[in-house]
């Protein structure tokens, strides 16, 4: 039992302390800097869509207001089996001269994504979504990137609106700013693992088509532009806004969504977890052992119990504390460090409760589908 709980213990630390320590140092000791350069390449961006009646006329404005030039970017919109009235606005906003592609049944985003490719004029491919909002040199920012020939893949930052900064979403939020930062490194350092999926671009010669039931564009393109030795980079100017305050229930919702695509992935790609992966030691410690760790907290509990004697005590005591004030934050106390701290462990308990039920869904084979 002792064993069990330290390797529990080590594998909970080193997931959420050790590596983003190391990841900084690396980042701080050993940069590898992006040459950036005003450049305009012939831009496709892309955007899949269903149901987007109320959100697709303002981002179709927004991307028109981008400050870039009119006749190097194109936009495609790829709906993918609509039944509001997305397919009306396409109808009408092609007659101005743009393009859409209709999809008459509802196939997934991976299958909307290879449709919309597969019509691609540009270069560079840039992926966004309907609801977020694009700042206004978002898109200069992200192509600059590309000037240097070892990028391969750009990622924008999303940024919340204040209205996210809810009680019950704070620690959540922190552990939000946490990731980017991770992601922020792991680019500096190298390579990023992962990218935004509001917001981010690749060159067109080096996307294959996506797997028709694909969860998570914004890491199995990544990973295939890494395998092809080109960098994935995080633009942190390249701002994409999005001011939607989702609920705990939302967001468990979203992570269970997310890490069971983790679970998928490692079955469309095993190679991930071979040397074909440049980045192999970090998807282990980013995305992998994130997977492990409810398993390790469950360990971590039983052995404590069950020796239940000095330190062992002492972290059981710890334990059942933690998951007290997960359980006050969802009654979101009022501001206090007690406040914080219930926020912050009912954040954990969220993740990992949702890492726990995308295990489920993987080994069950159900499916994270997706929707608005």
């Amino acid at each position: 039992m002792k064993a069990l709980f330290w390797l529990c213990a080590l594998l909970i630390a080193f997931a959420y302390a050790g590596y983003p320590v190391w990841l900084y140092f690396r980042a701080r000791f050993w940069p590898r800097p992006v040459r950036r350069a005003n450049i305009f390449p012939m831009v496709t961006i892309l955007l899949a869509a269903r149901n987007e009646e109320e959100n697709l006329v303002r981002k179709l404005q927004n991307i028109d207001r981008l400050d870039y030039p009119v006749n190097q970017f194109e936009v495609l919109v790829v709906s993918d089996g609509s039944t509001d009235g997305t397919n009306r606005i396409l109808a009408a906003w092609e007659s101005t001269g743009h393009r859409a592609v209709i999809l008459p049944e509802h196939r997934g985003k991976a299958s909307a994504l290879n449709s919309g490719l597969a019509e691609a004029r540009g270069e560079i491919v840039v992926f966004t979504d309907a609801r977020q909002i694009l700042a206004p040199d978002s898109l200069k920012n992200l192509v600059a990137n590309f000037a240097d020939p070892s990028v391969g893949c750009v990622s924008g930052e999303l940024v919340l609106g204040e209205d996210s900064n809810a009680a019950s979403l704070k620690g959540i939020g922190l552990y939000w700013r946490l990731e980017k930062k991770m992601r922020q490194w792991e680019a500096l350092a190298g390579s990023s693992v992962g990218v935004t999926g509001a917001f981010y671009a690749a060159r067109r010669s080096l996307i294959a088509d996506l797997p028709a039931e694909t969860v998570l564009d914004d890491v199995y393109i990544p990973l295939q532009v890494i395998r092809q030795n080109f960098r994935v980079v995080f633009e942190t100017r390249a701002i994409v806004h999005d001011d939607l305050a989702p609920s705990v229930k939302q967001e468990f919702r979203r992570k269970v969504r997310t890490l069971t695509g983790n679970y998928q992935l490692l079955r469309l790609a095993p190679w991930v977890l071979t040397n074909a992966n440049p980045l192999r030691f970090e998807f282990i410690c980013h995305k992998v052992l994130r997977l492990l760790v409810p398993f390790a907290l469950v360990g971590l509990l039983v052995s404590a119990l069950w020796l239940r004697r000095g330190i062992y005590e002492l972290v059981l005591i710890l334990q059942v504390f933690f998951y007290a004030l997960a359980g006050l934050g969802v009654f979101q106390p009022k501001a206090g460090i007690m406040a914080r701290l219930s926020q912050m462990s009912l954040a954990f308990v969220v993740l990992n409760g949702a890492a726990a039920v995308a295990f489920l869904y993987f080994i069950t084979g159900r499916k994270a589908m997706w929707a608005r």
